[in-house]
């Protein structure tokens, strides 16, 4: 029996037709069914940017905040109510540009957060300036002359700060994307789910064409505990792009020492007024 999809939302997306987007909230929203929970129990935080779009166009909780800014507001919902399933979804140059602070600290704290970013390689909100993913050479309206600048590997720099859960996909493998959020939403901790996703509009050169022609599935060779091997997959780029699971990890949440999950959520504890103010007071 098909399960009824309550995260379903009637309003239409104002992205351009045939935008990866599409694929990737289809995801989402399999995913999220898929899980058991209900739309009451997901908050689905993003910042600025065309993928930062994405809680407007599915039935749950969200935020939209500040460019950049989407991880610590998330941190913070986790920790008002850490009973919540919290999601982050945006851009790479939202997450690995302006929030890139963010995204390093967010992952050394291990904060019990899915982050899905749709990584098109450039900005299309401003239409067309090269993101930090952005391969080098290419020709934008801001970049003349070429990318010059090394492009920023989100893949390697979460690994290397053993991030519990890093992860690849593509987004017209919509049910392997699916499954990826899955294992992420289930998996205790910080975990990245990097997704490429075509720009129809703004990117001619990373087009699904492009991509189709170049991914490929880890296989059972892959071995997602081994860090070295990890490494190496994250490094694949050009004719080959690997897609997939490329690390696991295993270590506590930032929260885990605070709360335990029968615990009530700070949200709902009575505040102590007297005991605050006394406190406040102190610093006088």
């Amino acid at each position: 029996m098909t399960q009824e999809n309550l995260f379903h939302s009637s309003g239409k997306p104002a992205w351009c037709p045939g935008c990866g987007d599409f694929g990737i909230l289809s995801s989402i929203e399999d995913a999220l069914v898929n899980s058991g929970k209900k739309p009451h129990e997901v908050l689905i935080v993003s910042g600025i940017g065309q993928a930062a779009k994405l809680p407007h166009y599915i039935n749950t909780n969200g935020f939209a905040g500040l460019h950049g800014r989407a991880l610590p507001a998330a941190f913070g919902a986790k920790a008002a109510n850490h009973h919540l399933q919290v999601l982050v979804t945006s851009g790479d140059g939202d997450i690995y540009g302006e929030g890139g602070n963010h995204f390093i600290h967010a992952i050394r704290r291990n904060i019990d957060i899915t982050l899905i970013v749709h990584n098109n390689q450039i900005y299309g909100l401003t239409k067309r300036q090269a993101s930090p993913t952005s391969d080098l050479g290419m020709v934008t309206k801001t970049q003349p002359n070429g990318v010059s600048t090394i492009p920023f590997n989100p893949l390697a720099i979460a690994i290397t700060l053993d991030a519990v859960f890093v992860a690849r996909s593509f987004s017209q493998e919509k049910a392997f994307t699916t499954q990826l959020i899955e294992e992420g939403i289930r998996t205790p901790g910080f975990s990245l789910i990097d997704i490429l996703q075509p720009c129809v509009s703004f990117n001619t050169i990373n087009t699904y064409k492009w991509y189709s022609e170049r991914v490929y599935k880890l296989d059972s060779s892959h071995d997602p505990a081994d860090k070295l091997q990890a490494y190496e997959k994250s490094s694949e780029w050009g004719d080959k792009i690997p897609i997939g699971i490329l690390y696991k990890s295993a270590r506590k949440t930032f929260l885990d020492d605070q709360f335990k999950p029968k615990d009530l959520p700070l949200f709902k504890r009575k505040t102590r007024m007297k005991e605050i103010i006394s406190l406040i007071n102190e610093l006088y």
